[in-house]
């Protein structure tokens, strides 16, 4: 009896085994036929391009991920993880096809593997929710109002100015690894603009920035590993068990500063008769509009969809910003003779003030505009984004049905030779009016575009405005690496896989 039962359990397990293989054979097929005009990255059956991509190393990934331009000259190609195809599109008139769309909005399902993390913010909601959460939190980045920001970001750039002035007497004569000044100032800037909270990152050693990267790091190996998508599996192995404890310090980290800014909401609103404090905030920062909302909606955002939104604008506020601004310097020390026309450009407008920049004066730095412009064409902070079509979508001879996923490289898109001559070159002239009449639009995406495009990216862009600014009218920088050896990765943000040494001279 015994017997016969093993007999039918090991019959049952093979009919299950051939039945799944049939099913995965048959999917494939269906896949070849939907996309059977579309240029294909070889993969493995079944696996596809995972177990390629997983023996790289994360700089590896992203040399193999940019010769796909040379490999796939019509813009378009395909890769599959697992038995999931990903439609990789770069041409500019294709994205003209995508991005506009206000019906095509939903991001690509890797976004679920962030949802751990960013819950269903900004980033990763869609439809009502989304245009709901848009709606409500697009005022408090109008560029109208972006000036009463500028003295905390002066604040926190003369703090960012003494970090790295002790630095380089710490080490007469040595480099200095930029990234991590940088990275801490951009924390200090959007937690007390955005969340109304100083929390003085660069006095004070936080666990933050380093555990945003090694989050940022987990969810990329797991895109990349299609078995790894399994929830319950995942958090069984070593990786997802290192997962949670980031999520542990991520949460509580963000928790604090609600913690906090409701504290001082409520001393606040105990002292309205002092004019100072009334004086002091004109208006209120993204995380006061949230909890006033919460204050007197009907419905008001739980703890956890509140930390969502919190947990969301602290990880795109800081990592896309300081990558920003530590690659420009990083280029500028490459490029002596670029870097000598912004200085030339300080001089003329500032003199020998040490009176910190207005508005005014930054409007006016137009070549240092274009050194940020170009320097987000070839680092720009976020290469890659990712849509679930919600209908069809015709590009040329090729048809994206709904439901596929849609790979918008950014990156592929800034780096195209067939749109920018020599690619790699620094030359921030591109975006002279001149240069830049008869380029597609949709050639040149840092910030995403269409409906979906950043929310902050004039806050951004006067960020780094004033950072580099405050750096480069007191030192001349010199770069330890060119562009052709420093190591960097797209782990959700392009950052350097190492330090980004440059030596400091004092302007004379």
């Amino acid at each position: 009896m015994r017997m016969d039962f093993i007999f039918l359990a090991l019959c049952t397990l093979c009919i299950v085994a051939i039945f799944s293989i049939l099913l995965m054979i048959y999917h494939q097929y269906i896949i070849r036929q939907k996309f059977r005009n579309i240029p294909e990255v070889e993969g493995y059956p079944f696996i596809g391009a995972a177990f390629e991509f997983m023996k790289l190393s994360e700089y590896g990934r992203m040399k193999r991920f940019s010769s796909f331009i040379e490999e796939f000259k019509e813009g378009i190609f395909m890769y599959q993880l697992g038995t999931k195809p990903f439609i990789n599109v770069f041409k500019p008139e294709y994205l003209q096809l995508i991005f506009p769309s206000t019906v095509n909005i939903t991001k690509g399902d890797s976004y679920n593997l962030l949802k751990p993390w960013l819950g269903n913010g900004l980033l990763t909601s869609t439809g009502k929710q989304w245009f709901h959460d848009r709606k409500l939190i697009g005022p408090t980045f109008h560029f109208n109002i972006l000036d009463q920001f500028t003295m905390i970001l002066f604040e926190k750039t003369e703090i960012l100015t003494r970090c790295l002035e002790k630095k380089i007497e710490d080490n007469p004569g040595k480099a200095v690894d930029i990234f991590p000044v940088i990275i801490n100032a951009t924390l200090d800037i959007i937690c007390e603009t955005a969340m109304g909270v100083d929390i003085h990152a660069q006095e004070v050693v936080t666990k933050y920035t380093s555990t945003v990267h090694q989050a940022s790091m987990l969810i990329m190996n797991r895109i990349i590993q299609p078995w790894y998508w399994i929830d319950w599996l995942y958090y069984l192995l070593p990786a997802g068990k290192q997962f949670k404890s980031t999520l542990d310090i991520l949460h509580g980290f963000t928790k604090e500063v609600i913690s906090k800014r409701k504290i001082e909401r409520q001393l606040q609103n105990a002292k309205l008769e002092n004019e100072f404090n009334i004086g002091k905030r004109k208006r209120k920062a993204f995380l006061d509009l949230l909890l006033d909302q919460n204050e007197k909606d009907n419905t008001p955002l739980t703890d956890d969809e509140l930390r969502a939104q919190v947990d969301t604008f602290m990880f795109e506020g800081h990592d896309t910003t300081a990558v920003a601004i530590t690659w420009a310097l990083f280029l500028l020390g490459n490029n002596l003779e670029h870097q000598e026309k912004v200085h030339e450009e300080l001089e003329e407008i500032f003199g020998d003030s040490e009176v910190p920049a207005n508005v005014k004066e930054l409007s006016q730095l137009k070549y240092l505009e274009r050194v940020i412009k170009e320097t987000l064409r070839i680092f720009p902070s976020v290469p890659l984004i990712m849509r679930e079509l919600v209908e069809d979508v015709k590009l040329d001879n090729y048809t994206l049905l709904k439901g596929t996923s849609v790979v918008l490289d950014i990156i592929l898109t800034h780096r195209n030779p067939a749109v920018w001559s020599n690619p790699l070159k620094f030359d921030p002239d591109r975006f002279l009016p001149k240069n830049s009449k008869n380029r597609n639009p949709y050639a040149y995406i840092p910030f995403s575009a269409g409906p979906r495009n950043c929310i902050g990216q004039r806050f951004a862009l006067l960020e780094e405005k004033i950072v580099l600014t405050a750096i480069l009218r007191k030192w001349r920088v010199n770069s330890v690496k060119t562009i052709d050896t420093i190591e960097y990765g797209g782990s959700l943000i392009l950052r350097p896989i190492e330090e980004i040494f440059i030596h400091f001279t004092p302007k004379k």
